[in-house]
C-alpha cells in the first residue's frame, strides 16, 4: 500500500529531479553547490531551496562579464513547460551557505526545494569526488 501511495505521489508531481549531486569540500569550507537537471510537465518556477546541511540555500548564476566570472544571487529559475533546466558547474546552481559539516564523498545531502506550482520537493545530492565536474551517468 505504501509503494502504491508513493508511485501515486510521484506520478503527480509535475516536476522531475535527475542526478542531483555536489561536490566534497574541503576541511573548513563555509559553501559547498549543488547541481541537477529539472524536467516539468507544465511551466514552473524554483522559487527557493533550503537544508538542515547549511545555514540557508541561495539560487545562483554564474555569468561572464569581460574576462570576468561573477555569481550573483537570482530570485528564481523559470522551469519551461514540458522542458528542462539544468543546474550545472559554471552556471545557474544552488549555492549552500554556512554549511555545518564538510560534504564528504559518498555521503548524501538532503535539500527541499521549492516550487512556485509544485510546491516543496526532497531530493538528496549525492556528493561526488571534490574535482567532480559534470554527469556520472548515475
Amino acid at each position: 500500500m505504501t509503494s502504491l501511495l508513493v508511485a501515486l505521489l510521484i506520478a503527480a508531481t509535475p516536476v522531475k529531479i535527475e542526478d542531483p549531486w555536489t561536490r566534497a569540500t574541503p576541511p573548513g569550507a563555509k559553501v559547498g553547490a549543488g547541481y541537477m537537471k529539472i524536467t516539468s510537465t507544465g511551466a514552473d518556477r524554483l522559487i527557493g531551496a533550503s537544508s538542515p546541511a547549511a545555514a540557508r540555500v541561495e539560487l545562483h548564476l554564474t555569468e561572464k562579464n569581460g574576462d570576468v566570472m561573477r555569481m550573483r544571487e537570482v530570485k528564481a529559475y523559470d522551469i519551461p513547460a514540458r522542458g528542462g533546466f539544468e543546474l550545472s558547474p559554471g552556471g545557474a546552481h544552488l549555492m549552500l551557505v554556512d554549511i555545518k559539516a564538510p560534504f564528504k564523498e559518498g555521503a548524501k545531502i538532503p535539500v527541499t526545494l521549492r516550487f512556485e506550482k509544485a510546491g516543496e520537493v526532497k531530493v538528496e545530492l549525492q556528493v561526488r569526488a571534490l574535482g567532480a565536474s559534470g554527469h556520472q551517468g548515475h
